[in-house]
């Protein structure tokens, strides 16, 4: 029998899937730092703890890989004790129970004091807004609620994170000001829907109040909207983005599709042309708003017709930022029903055709910025390059602006006005054009 090593424990938290489980992940581990445990992120330690995502195929494979690998590193006497929480472990955990014994214990999403039990520590709720970021020092995610009520066909969320349940404004704005404090200059809201914020609490939609609180925190420079919902979107956000600079003109808005048949399918309460007409509304709001969108291409019944309306609306809308997934087919979802009748060279190839039309329209997009000067954050260095981005760049997943290191010098987190001289598909090139922010090597 193998024995159990005799050092001070020090768990690892390992975060697989989106920013919701960064945020989750990081609320844990600053539970686990109030209660004077060692804990690290994606390092070495003897307790491994592995938040999953159970979104999609490919996310639920890597979960399960990373178990199975720790899993193996245990058996090796490499670690003591294999924990697994988040959204796969919620979904399937009878199932996981069933073939990877060799994990300790498993948790769903809303198990953290247990989880923290386990760990032989005490969940803390007057722990508000107290979290470990893992984040570069500059932003942070900021999870304004929790679940989705939306009846997506395709989507497995509600049966993951349960009903929609929103965070009292006073108690992000406490959240805020603890990551104002630490340095953090940029919130990312997010949620399963933005646009739901308020409704149980307030009974009325009130991001627009939220944000007007946010703006308010001092050191905040600024607040950036994650996952909207097209239906039913409230306009007061717009109105609140146009009069306050804190507010980036940025919205992230899943659109999935825009086939009449294929959004009646996915059951997203809209049409063809309520979405185009929406996406007008937003651009004569705030002309210079960029918004991001996914899409979903190969759902069941999806036709050649179909994709080609798709392809048609994505070239004449040209979307500042899009990403496209192929449908995967979850199980207990209303879609699973159907049948899934797109075979998956098909749903890649078309994938594949959507993100060649996005391409073009990014580089010529980017093209009309050459010469002009923006103000940007910088995240980091990589190789021979500060990393940093535009108001109108969302972290990990939008264009960055690539800043000569082997010619300046740029504090991490420090904002600074770039003028861009050279541009790619999603990535520009520039220089510094103000003195106080930076040193010429």
């Amino acid at each position: 029998m193998r024995t159990k090593s005799l050092k001070k424990n020090k768990i690892n938290v390992v975060t697989l899937g989106c920013s919701k489980n960064v945020y989750d992940s990081e609320v844990l581990m600053g539970q686990l730092r109030a209660n004077d445990k060692e804990v690290v992120h994606e390092e070495e330690g003897n307790i491994v703890v592995i938040n999953t995502c159970g979104f999609i195929a490919n996310a639920k494979e890597e979960s399960v890989n990373t178990i199975l690998e720790y899993v193996e590193k245990k058996n090796a006497g490499d670690v003591d004790k294999v924990f697994v929480t988040g959204c796969l472990s919620e979904r399937y955990k009878p199932d996981l129970q069933k073939e990877i014994p060799n994990v300790d214990e498993f948790f769903g999403t809303s198990e953290l004091p247990s989880l923290l039990k386990a760990l032989e520590a005490d969940y803390k709720h007057e722990l508000i807004g107290e979290r470990l970021t893992t984040t570069p020092k500059n932003y942070a995610y900021l999870k304004i609620a929790e679940g989705c009520d939306r009846p997506c066909s395709f989507c497995a969320i509600p049966i993951m994170r349960g009903k929609h349940k929103s965070t009292p404004i006073e108690d992000l704005v406490i959240e805020a000001e603890k990551l104002a404090a630490k340095g953090v200059k940029e919130l990312v809201l997010i949620a399963q829907d933005l646009t739901y914020y308020g409704l149980d609490l307030y009974k009325k939609r009130n991001l627009a109040e939220l944000l007007k609180a946010l703006v308010k925190v001092e050191g905040i420079e600024w607040i950036r909207l994650h996952y909207a919902f097209p239906t039913g979107f409230p306009m007061d956000v717009l109105e609140v983005m146009n009069k306050e600079p804190k507010i980036c003109n940025y919205l992230d808005i899943p659109l999935q599709h825009i086939s009449d048949s294929v959004l009646k399918s996915m059951r997203r309460g809209t049409t063809h042309a309520k979405t185009t007409q929406l996406l007008k509304d937003f651009r004569e709001a705030v002309p210079n708003m960029t918004i991001r969108t996914t899409l979903i291409v190969g759902y069941p019944g999806e036709t050649e017709e179909d994709f080609q309306e798709l392809k048609s609306w994505v070239e004449e809308m040209r979307f500042e930022r899009l990403g496209c997934f192929t449908y995967s087919h979850e199980e207990n979802t209303h879609a699973y029903t159907l049948e899934d009748n797109v075979p998956e060279d098909v749903k890649q190839d078309r994938a594949n055709q959507i993100m060649e039309i996005q391409s073009q329209i990014s580089w010529e997009l980017n093209q009309q910025k050459i010469g002009q000067t923006f103000r940007c954050i910088i995240d980091r260095k990589e190789g021979n390059y500060f990393i940093g981005r535009t108001e109108f760049d969302s972290p990990d997943v939008d264009n960055e602006v690539l800043i000569d290191a082997t010619k300046y010098y740029i504090k991490h987190g420090e904002f600074v006005n770039i003028k861009i001289n050279e541009a790619a598909d999603f990535d520009l090139y520039g220089e510094p054009v103000q003195q106080s922010n930076f040193i010429r090597k």
